[in-house]
């Protein structure tokens, strides 16, 4: 890990799994550890010369305002602060978009079944997000940006997941109640690490985990990394946030961990 201060990194490139694209299953150097390398999920022989790779790393973060407070939203959902997003065909919109909705892997807080889970937004409703908010995107790239979103999203489950592996004793599946979106707050560590490194994240969540009973608080800084093959990838940061002092022990555990394997592991070898 680069700097044994700073909590695990999930590093990706381009999110969409070639043989899969369409389905739902992260190197500018960003403060975290080193972590598995996801392949690159956007079909490239897809992508034409015009295709602006700056535009998609700009616009890639979530189009919805997940409780933001500078917003206006209308018929907010409590559980992920998302507005009802329709899934009709936007004012001025040339092409057709998908309305078909993907299902996620991370299971709903507000259900007792094994297979409820999240659901992502379709390609029209990312598109009129996107529209609602001024923010116009060539129609040929929202199904790519949506893979992306998707991807992320469940790259940061993944790593919730991880942090609550050390509690698996007392609870075998976490769930996610809701979350917000927070890209004007920086957290405690993405400041630090913005001193030290010069680098902020483009985007931040928190999200709210059911821990069989117990909600625990996450914190994601997102991170543009370092394009690879001339497409986008992405660095996420995930941890706890120090709401308790369960949460602080897990921080320091991990600190502990990240340290015997960078400093410690290489000597056994």
């Amino acid at each position: 890990m680069p700097d044994s201060t700073l909590p695990n990194e999930t590093r990706g490139g381009c999110p969409v799994d070639h043989s899969s694209k369409g389905k739902t299953n992260q190197q500018q150097q960003t403060p975290a550890a080193e972590a598995p390398h996801t392949s690159c999920p956007v079909d490239h022989s897809q992508q034409t010369p015009s295709f602006s790779q700056s535009y998609l790393r700009s616009e890639v973060k979530c189009p919805v305002d997940h409780g933001d407070s500078n917003s206006q939203q209308p018929q907010i959902n409590p559980l992920n602060m998302m507005p009802t997003l329709p899934q009709t065909k936007h004012a001025g919109q040339a092409t057709e978009l998908s309305t078909e909705r993907e299902l996620s892997s991370i299971p709903r807080a507000d259900s007792t079944e094994d297979a409820q889970v999240w659901e992502y937004p379709s390609p029209q409703q990312f598109y009129n997000a996107l529209a609602r908010k001024k923010m116009a995107a060539p129609e040929e790239y929202v199904d790519v940006m949506v893979d992306i979103h998707n991807f992320l999203n469940e790259g940061a489950w993944e790593e919730v997941l991880k942090w609550e592996a050390r509690h698996k004793d007392e609870c075998q599946m976490p769930r996610l109640m809701r979350l917000q979106g927070r890209p004007r707050d920086l957290s405690p560590l993405a400041r630090i690490s913005s001193w030290i490194h010069g680098v902020r994240p483009f985007d931040r969540h928190d999200w709210y985990v059911d821990r069989c009973g117990k909600q625990v608080r996450y914190v994601i800084d997102y991170y543009e990394g370092v394009p690879e093959n001339n497409m986008p990838s992405f660095n996420l940061v995930v941890r706890p946030a120090i709401d308790d002092f369960g949460s602080l022990t897990d921080r320091a555990k991990q600190l502990w961990d990240d340290a015997k394997q960078r400093y410690f592991a290489k000597d056994s070898t």
